[in-house]
C-alpha cells in the first residue's frame, strides 16, 4: 500500500477503538517496510504515537479515538524491529537504537505526515520522541514520555570516563560475544507461546490482565514472527553499545522541546523514582503520576493519562 493512502480493512470504516484501529498503510524507508496507521483528519494537527518495547501500534487501543475525538489526527507508527515493521538483524552500520528510531520518525513526519507534530511514546517510544526532540527539534511540537526508560538514569549522571581505544574495542567486543552466544532462538519461543509470557505482560501492570487476549496477541503476533530472534538480538547489542550522547542522561542535558513525563506511581519495571533523575537533569519537565498505575498508563489507566496530557497539550497551544 502507498505510505500516503492508507486503507481501512476490508473497505470499513476505521475502529477508533481496539487494537486493530484506524486505517493501515506501510511505508518504505531505507530497506525497511514500516507499518503505520492513521485516525482522524488531515487537516488537523498532527499527534504520533509511538509504543513500547514489545508491543506495537495496535497497544494504543485505548487512546487513538479519544486524541481524534479531542481534534487531532492521530497517527501510530511500529518502529523497526517492532509490531508488524522489519525485523532487521545485526547491521555494521545500521545500529538498531533509539538513533536510528529517532531518524525513523523524524523521516515519518516529512514524508508521511508532512510536517511537524506532538510525539506520544511509551515506554521506549518515550525515549525514542525525546530523542527525536533533541536531534531533530523543528519537527518535533512537544513530547510526552510515558514514562520515560533508561539504564542510564540509574548509573551515575556524571559522563563516564573516557577508556582507551584498546579497552573500548575490548568491552564492545565482549558485549557483542555476549549477546550473540545468548539463546534466544529458545528463550523467544518459549516465551512467546507459554504462561510466561502472561507473567510477564502482569508485571508491567498493577490490575490483573492475565485473560485480556487483546493485549496478549499485541504483544506475541510480533514475538512469533520469523524475524523476532534477530530483531532482538541487533536491538540488544544496539542500545548495550550506544555512545553517551544517546543516553537519556546525555539527551535531557541538552535543549529540547516542551515534555510531559506521565508515571504510573506503582511501575514496577521503571519505578517513579527515575522521575526524579530525570527532573534534577532538566528543570523545565513537567511530570504526572497517575497513583493506582504501573508501567502503562495510557492503557491500563486511559481516562486519567487522557486527563493528564490533554490539557497539558492545549495549555502549551502545541495544537
Amino acid at each position: 500500500m502507498s505510505s500516503a493512502d492508507p486503507q481501512p480493512a476490508s473497505g470499513e470504516i476505521p475502529s477508533p477503538e481496539g487494537a486493530d484501529w484506524g486505517e493501515h498503510a506501510v511505508w518504505h524507508w531505507i530497506g525497511h517496510g514500516c507499518h503505520w496507521r492513521r485516525l482522524g483528519n488531515t487537516d488537523r494537527p498532527a499527534v504520533v504515537l509511538l509504543h513500547g518495547f514489545g508491543a506495537g501500534s495496535g497497544h494504543w487501543r485505548r487512546n487513538a479515538g479519544a486524541l481524534a475525538a479531542a481534534g487531532w489526527c492521530v497517527y501510530g507508527l511500529d518502529l523497526i524491529g517492532f509490531g508488524a515493521s522489519s525485523q532487521p538483524g545485526t547491521h555494521p552500520h545500521q545500529a538498531l537504537d533509539n538513533r536510528l528510531w529517532a531518524r525513523q520518525v523524524r523521516a515519518f513526519l516529512g514524508e508521511v505526515v508532512g510536517g511537524p507534530a506532538v510525539l506520544v511514546g511509551h515506554s521506549l517510544g518515550g525515549l525514542v520522541a525525546l530523542t527525536c526532540s533533541v536531534f531533530f527539534p523543528t519537527w518535533v511540537r512537544a513530547v510526552v514520555a510515558a514514562p520515560l526508560p533508561d539504564p542510564s538514569l540509574l548509573m551515575a549522571q556524571r559522563r563516564p570516563p573516557r577508556r582507551r581505544p584498546w579497552r573500548r574495542r575490548l568491552k564492545r567486543g565482549g558485549i557483542r560475544l555476549l549477546l550473540r552466544l545468548l539463546p534466544l532462538e529458545l528463550l523467544v519461543p518459549l516465551l512467546a507461546h507459554s504462561p510466561l509470557l502472561d507473567l510477564g505482560i502482569q508485571s508491567a501492570y498493577r490490575h490483573p490482565v492475565i485473560g485480556d487476549q487483546e493485549l496478549r496477541r499485541v504483544i506475541a503476533r510480533p514475538a512469533r514472527r520469523p524475524g523476532a530472534v534477530r530483531a532482538l538480538r541487533a536491538m540488544s547489542i544496539g542500545m548495550a553499545l550506544r555512545p553517551y550522547r544517546a543516553t537519556a542522561v546525555s539527551l535531557l542535558q541538552r535543549p529540547g522541546r516542551p515534555t510531559l513525563l506521565v508515571w504510573g506511581g506503582q511501575d514496577r519495571l521503571v519505578p517513579v523514582e527515575v522521575a526524579r533523575q530525570c527532573l534534577g537533569l532538566r528543570s523545565d519537565l513537567v511530570l504526572h503520576v497517575i497513583a493506582r498505575c504501573g508501567h502503562c498508563p495510557h492503557d491500563e489507566t486511559p481516562a486519567a493519562f487522557h486527563d493528564a496530557v490533554l490539557p497539558w497539550l492545549e495549555r502549551l497551544g502545541a495544537g
